[in-house]
């Protein structure tokens, strides 16, 4: 059996399942929300079976303003199976498998709205203080469900070796770490000419921190090109100065064309991986990137690494990126197309495949699994 939080786009983990649909054709696939043509043919094709908030008209356009009532509507009962394999940011590793069958979750992070990111999401005072007191008695709610919720599964496994730190913070539990897929048969340099701007590409959540990459390209009068929607497009669009250019999601062959001729890719946020920052260097391009959470472990940085494929920033603020940009104008002949390639080949869709589904062959053919403890 499958489960997933919802399908409501093809993101990155969106792309993680699909695999597993392909592999498991005629598994279920267990999920909040659905919303139809919103992913690809391979994960409509299963029988999905959405949860009860699917039946509230027009969902998927306020459905992150659910929080507070997801985890009632998730606590999905799983029928007899095999194993069920859950890919979860949020609520879709609380799924409660039949006696004795392994729960394995692909654990793209703890609950970030509760544990790490309360700020981004939320910002302390944003609603005065009593809202504010609310928020927190809400998410320290949510913590105990989330953290109590994980003894459900049996094995976890990380996307990074942040998520897999975050995991034994939040759930006191090891895990093993299966790097995310990206197409790099797909996302390939091309003999066409950089040009002069750079180039954001993502949902567009608070988290993200896009508004650096806007405010400083602002100040340096750098051309920006920002492909991607969400929740925070409304206050990042107010804040725009006329050198950045705006585009809602595109297709991936659009993503790829400007991939393959920016002169980088900003990455302000703390990631829990970051597939884009790997679909760049597939295409040979460059990334200026915040130098914590899962940048870190698919980039090569200046002055750190011979042969680098990017430069971090190391303090999250306007200054330093602007610092970064300039930094990477004056020393943009260390960089070289090959070597962003070759970084990246590592992390393609093949190598995630054997990993994650070698995983749960050895996990099903292994004892049945005991009751999950947390360290102390």
């Amino acid at each position: 059996m499958l489960v997933h939080d919802w399908l409501t786009g093809m993101r990155g983990g969106e792309k993680c399942l699909e695999s597993a649909c392909r592999m498991w054709p005629d598994a279920p696939l267990y999920t909040l929300l659905y919303s139809p043509g919103s992913v690809t043919p391979t994960i409509e094709e299963h029988d999905i079976r959405a949860g009860i908030l699917n039946r509230l008209p027009g969902v998927s356009r306020y459905y992150r303003y659910l929080l507070p009532v997801m985890p009632a509507s998730a606590s999905w009962r799983i029928p007899d199976c095999d194993a069920v394999l859950s890919f979860s940011h949020c609520v879709a590793k609380s799924a409660i498998p039949p006696v004795g069958v392994p729960h394995i979750s692909y654990c793209f992070t703890p609950m970030r709205y509760a544990w790490h990111l309360r700020e981004s999401y939320f910002g302390r005072g944003r609603f005065g203080r009593l809202r504010s007191a609310a928020v927190d008695v809400l998410l320290a709610r949510i913590r105990d469900w989330d953290r109590r919720t994980a003894d459900r599964v049996t094995h976890f496994l990380a996307i990074s070796h942040t998520i897999q730190d975050r995991i034994k913070e939040c759930y006191g539990r090891d895990s093993e770490v299966i790097y995310p897929p990206v197409d790099t048969d797909f996302f390939t340099p091309a003999a066409v000419d950089r040009e002069d701007y750079y180039l954001v590409v993502s949902a567009l959540a608070p988290y993200k921190r896009f508004d650096l990459a806007i405010e400083a390209c602002n100040r340096l009068g750098k051309k920006l090109v920002v492909i991607g929607s969400g929740q925070d497009a409304a206050r990042l669009r107010a804040m725009a100065g006329p050198t950045v250019t705006w585009m809602e999601w595109q297709p991936d062959e659009v993503i790829r064309d400007h991939l393959r001729r920016c002169k980088a890719v900003l990455f302000p946020g703390e990631e829990d991986f970051g597939i884009v920052p790997v679909e760049a260097q597939a295409c040979g391009t460059p990334v200026i990137a915040f130098g914590r959470g899962g940048a870190t472990e698919t980039l090569r940085p200046l002055g750190e690494c011979a042969d680098p494929t990017g430069l971090f920033f190391h303090d999250q603020s306007v200054d330093a990126l602007v610092e970064a940009v300039i930094r990477f104008e004056r020393e943009a002949g260390e960089f070289d197309p090959r070597v962003a390639r070759r970084n990246a080949v590592p992390f393609r869709k093949e190598r995630y495949e054997a990993e994650l589904f070698g995983y749960v062959e050895k996990v099903i053919g292994g004892p049945a699994p005991a009751q999950p403890r947390r360290a102390a």
